[in-house]
């Protein structure tokens, strides 16, 4: 059993497409981080694949970008 499983190559790619969508809809990281109510750094990390983020954290920023979550996951 793995008691404990990260992927750092899916949270990169994670906060790539972040990155992409955010970027493609004019918004800065300050901007979302104000809309979703979470610090700027929280969302510069995400974006740079240094943590981990929650499914909370995936489905609000979706909501705040006005996309499917789903979105982050496709290629």
């Amino acid at each position: 059993m793995v008691a404990y499983y990260r992927d750092d190559k899916a949270i990169k790619k994670f906060g790539k497409k972040l990155r992409e969508i955010r970027q493609s809809r004019g918004i800065s990281q300050e901007d979302l981080a104000l809309k979703c109510g979470l610090e700027y750094s929280q969302v510069n990390r995400i974006e740079l694949g240094k943590v981990n983020t929650s499914i909370s954290h995936v489905f609000l920023l979706a909501k705040h970008l006005e996309i499917n979550p789903a979105q982050f996951f496709i290629d």
